[in-house]
């Protein structure tokens, strides 16, 4: 390593000793290049305590590198062996110059990671025991498969004898062959993408009329989870709740449940993308979240990542008190207890119309034969924690009639007390009642006469 030596201007006497020239530039101003060529000559080599130093100091950086690696510990074992995209997990939050958001913080994946919580064999098979058959298996639907379905619909509708099979002829109509071309090629690029920039001809598709082909042409399925997460951020911010919601449905769900399904975890980039889809409140919850419960598939495992996502990130009160809504309408999946729990433990302020439809839904369990896992419990406790003084008093009868049939020894009893020790909808407090009614005595008393007031003292001035 080299350091550049401070040269130093001789003084000029000419210039000092002649009065005319006192003060005034007699010779023009070094060029550039020339002080640059001075600076190199005065370089000089660094000597061998500096260089001794230098080295001691980069050893003990390395050190605190490697302690800090091994702290981190199962994260980097499982970089390093699923052979996933370079530069780790960690960097998925790492966006590009000209595409970071100005302010972001860049966190890391211990920062992020989902706890997974401990469930046992039992709850587990409860848990299955309300999803629908098959569920492992069934696939979700992506992009490719409704333009594939829109292809073959034109194709048949045209005469075409037999439909060609999925493969790179399937191309949309009425798509320039250049645009075909261009397109093509960044798919290519996105499906080995790690970080930095983006290829600007796909900064223009969400300004697309037909951006779904275009989108298409790019093969969505093959993405890398880092790309994945630079589109959910262009998507997001560019387009409106709907389209966002169609996008969020089509592509970043799928990648979501199959990177789940073959790691049993969740990259970071997509755990990253999802908690950006939150930005817009209405397409995450129409276009991730709902769509997943009313699937019947959603397993055991997406259910906890999911809901750990939805703990992270802060969404306004209408929109999940309508999830929350249409959540107790739906039938029950059994993970869908995760969801609303977690909602439930933001402790909004939920309209009226919520909470009756949260005491429906609860008590339609009350017949059921089949063992109920015990999230479902824990959401109950839940409930009546935080809305115990705003469920009807016929309602705290029908979930005292429940508990009865659905009884868990360690929930059921503290579901019962929080219900015997709160007030029902409607019904006030008795300190506020007594404050009342000393209230209204002292308004019915007789007001003063100003005419008939009592004579007041006045001392004399002196």
């Amino acid at each position: 390593m080299r350091r550049k030596k401070a040269v130093k201007r001789a003084a000029l006497p000419d210039e000092l000793e002649n009065p005319e020239t006192y003060g005034v530039r007699v010779k023009p101003r070094r060029s550039k290049k020339a002080r640059d060529s001075d600076g190199e000559d005065a370089e000089e080599v660094l000597t061998p305590e500096l260089s001794s130093r230098i080295l001691r100091e980069a050893q003990a950086q390395q050190a605190e590198v490697d302690a800090e690696a091994d702290l981190l510990g199962a994260g980097g074992a499982r970089a390093a062996s699923s052979g996933r995209q370079e530069g780790g997990c960690c960097e998925a939050g790492r966006d590009s110059d000209s595409d970071s958001d100005p302010g972001e913080d860049v966190h890391s994946e211990v920062d992020e990671a989902w706890v997974e919580e401990h469930v046992s064999a039992e709850d587990e098979a409860a848990l299955a025991a309300f999803l629908y058959p098959d569920a492992a298996s069934q696939q979700q639907r992506t992009l490719n498969d409704i333009i594939m379905s829109k292809i073959r619909e034109r194709q048949a509708t045209g005469g075409l004898a037999s439909v060609p099979e999925e493969g790179e002829g399937m191309v949309p109509a009425g798509l320039d062959p250049k645009v075909v071309e261009v397109y093509t090629a960044v798919g290519k690029i996105l499906s080995r993408y790690s970080a930095g920039k983006i290829p600007k001809a796909f900064k223009i598709v969400p300004t697309l009329t037909n951006w779904e082909e275009v989108l298409y042409l790019t093969d969505p399925e093959h993405w890398s989870p880092h790309a994945v997460y630079q589109a959910t951020r262009l998507f997001v911010s560019s387009m409106n709740a709907r389209l966002a919601q169609r996008f969020l449905a089509l592509v970043l769900l799928p990648h979501v449940r199959q990177d789940i399904r073959e790691h049993r975890r969740l990259h970071f980039a997509l755990f990253q993308a999802m908690k950006k889809a939150a930005y817009k409140p209405d397409a995450f919850y129409k276009g991730l979240l709902l769509p997943l419960c009313a699937s019947g598939t959603c397993t055991l495992r997406e259910a906890v990542i999911v809901s750990s996502v939805l703990r992270r990130v802060s969404v306004p009160v209408l929109h999940s008190a309508a999830a929350l809504l249409r959540l107790a309408e739906m039938p029950y999946s059994g993970t869908t207890s995760f969801f609303i729990r977690v909602l439930l433990d933001k402790k909004y302020a939920l309209p009226y119309r919520v909470v009756d439809a949260l005491v429906d839904h609860f008590v339609r369990f009350r017949r059921e034969e089949r063992t109920l896992p015990v999230v479902w419990h824990q959401a109950l406790l839940c409930f009546v924690q935080r809305y115990k003084n705003e469920i009807r008093a016929e309602d705290k009868e029908a979930l005292r009639r429940l508990i009865k049939s659905q009884f868990h020894y360690q929930v059921t009893p503290e579901v019962l007390r929080e219900i015997d020790a709160s007030r029902s909808r409607g019904e006030q407090k008795e300190g506020l009642a007594e404050a009342m009614q000393v209230q209204a005595r002292v308004s019915t008393k007789t007001a003063e006469d100003p005419r008939n007031l009592p004579s007041v003292l006045i001392m004399d001035e002196d």
